[in-house]
């Protein structure tokens, strides 16, 4: 199968008949890397640099206008076309129906899946975010605490809401390990390790949160997923 796209100038397709994705192992980029093992379609990875503006390069945004990771490129797209995605959660979903797997076909237990994505998209990861710049990274420095703080009240709320809703359940939806499970443990891995905000979200105050987390980290194509694209 051929295909041609101006993102090959710079990343050049190994094994072009595969879907390609380009990415980043943040907690948005290895949504897709985790789902993709998961699923076990054949893929090519591709590593985007944040240390040298890769995202903003002429080449990454003939791909993704929004220079954000990650994208994909799937050559074998809907009536055998090739196909251009991005945004992590519009990622996963069409991963999902393209193999039937990890998105219920149930339209009750399928609306409810979409539902928490959604959360996690609008809510979880870009509060955590949040949080990150002002505890971590630049916001740090700032002696005014009350933004920190709003984020910080906010993850707190968030993770009571995840915790209560986890109690008595396996995964989100039920038993049923999905996309909306691979799109928020990552952002709750990112918050305790990455932006070491722990203690800052009273991390023991949400055990049914911290019992699913370490089930999800024990997967194998998680653990996979999560160090794809490596970084060089």
């Amino acid at each position: 199968m051929t295909w041609t796209h101006p993102i090959a100038a710079k990343w050049p397709a190994e094994f072009p008949e595969r879907l390609q994705l380009y990415s980043l192992p943040t907690p948005n980029g290895v949504k897709a890397s985790i789902a993709l093992e998961e699923l076990g379609l054949p893929y090519e990875p591709h590593l985007v640099s944040f240390e040298t503006n890769d995202q903003l390069s002429p080449e990454f945004l003939s791909l993704n206008p929004n220079n954000k990771i990650p994208a994909i490129l799937d050559p074998d797209g809907p009536g055998g076309k090739p196909l251009v995605l991005w945004e992590s959660g519009a990622i996963l979903i069409y991963l999902a129906e393209k193999t039937g797997k990890l998105l219920s076909r149930d339209p009750a237990q399928r609306y409810e899946t979409l539902q928490w994505l959604m959360w996690q998209m609008g809510g979880l990861g870009p509060m955590f975010g949040q949080l990150g710049f002002f505890h971590k990274f630049a916001g740090k420095e700032f002696e005014d605490k009350r933004p920190r703080d709003r984020y910080v009240n906010e993850s707190r709320r968030l993770l009571g809401v995840l915790d209560k809703h986890l109690k008595g359940r396996q995964w989100l939806v039920g038993d049923a390990y999905g996309i909306a499970d691979i799109a928020i443990f990552p952002w709750v891995r990112n918050l305790i390790g990455f932006y070491e905000a722990g203690d800052l979200v009273a991390w023991g105050s949400y055990p049914e949160v911290a019992r699913v987390l370490d089930v999800f980290l024990a997967r194998p194509a998680v653990q996979r997923g999560l160090n794809i694209p490596a970084r060089g």
